[in-house]
């Protein structure tokens, strides 16, 4: 167990929990718990060991009841001699943002067990996440209107794709809080859990991927599915694509996957992300911050 103030960071054979830890305050979101979170996932990523990671918070009553409003966590939004009018564009930085983004990035397929409230941030913290199933007493709100602000971690990225803009527009516009069957049926989760049967159902998802796949694939999976995506043309998914298959298939990875399914036992893939990604990996530019 690695020792964080705001957050639990627990790895056991090959799966790695991250737990948002403020019972006591819902598990409200604060700059040390972005940081504490981005440092997780990047000792996530930089284990070999780790399959996949999946995020919950800590207790029943909440995921994340959003961002910690109060003056010791979350302060004020410029220091004492600027004003929204003379701060500079580059001095401003979403911590929402900077968390999505870097959860984004993640080379390890990231599930979202949605344990209870989830509004503001901890709404939209989700949306990067590639697989996000419910406790069926959890809530959702995309409440930036009726707080007079806007959504933020780059959530009106991430939503539309996910939910479709129509969906999208109605939660944001509405500002109002709704339940796990509406996520359900809107597509913001995948499926819904009795509270006690919610890590049991992330944990079966994450051992499905963590003992039948390649590490590779994964990692590059989920970076062509997520980036090629939204490209302007189907040719130029197919270019990364060509690439990618032309390098997997003559991979130590695709000889085991072959000779595992001609043997009929489980695989035991030899590659790993941190040395042995194709050549071309990443193929993408990734913005900076300006």
């Amino acid at each position: 167990m690695t020792e964080y103030s705001q957050i639990l960071l627990d790895i056991v054979d090959g799966v790695a929990t991250i737990t948002l830890n403020r019972p006591d305050k819902m598990n409200a979101f604060t700059r040390v718990m972005m940081e504490e979170m981005i440092s997780a996932f990047d000792r996530t990523d930089a284990d070999d060991t780790v399959r996949a990671v999946i995020v919950t918070g800590q207790g029943t009553r909440a995921f994340c009841a959003g961002a910690d409003l109060t003056p010791d966590h979350g302060g004020q939004a410029f220091s004492a001699n600027e004003t929204v009018e003379t701060l500079s564009d580059s001095r401003v930085r979403d911590s929402g943002g900077q968390l999505t983004l870097r959860m984004f990035q993640s080379q390890k397929p990231v599930i979202g067990a949605i344990n209870g409230a989830a509004v503001g941030v901890g709404a939209t913290m989700q949306l990067p996440m590639d697989i996000r199933i419910a406790s069926m007493t959890a809530r959702f709100g995309f409440v930036f209107a009726r707080r007079g602000i806007v959504p933020e971690a780059a959530s009106s990225w991430f939503l539309p794709r996910i939910v479709g803009m129509p969906q999208a527009l109605e939660w944001c516009m509405t500002g109002r809080v709704f339940d796990a069957q509406e996520a359900l049926a809107g597509g913001l989760v995948r499926s819904l859990h009795e509270p006690e049967a919610l890590m049991p159902a992330a944990i079966a998802i994450a051992r499905e991927i963590a003992d039948n796949t390649s590490a590779i694939s994964i990692t590059m999976t989920r970076a062509m599915l997520w980036r090629n995506s939204t490209l302007e043309h189907p040719m130029l998914a197919h270019r990364v694509d060509s690439r990618a298959i032309y390098t997997t298939a003559r991979s130590a990875d695709a000889q085991e996957g072959v000779a595992s399914f001609l043997e009929k036992r489980a695989p035991r893939y030899p590659g790993r992300v941190s040395s042995d990604m194709p050549q071309f990996y990443p193929w993408w530019n990734e913005p900076g911050w300006e």
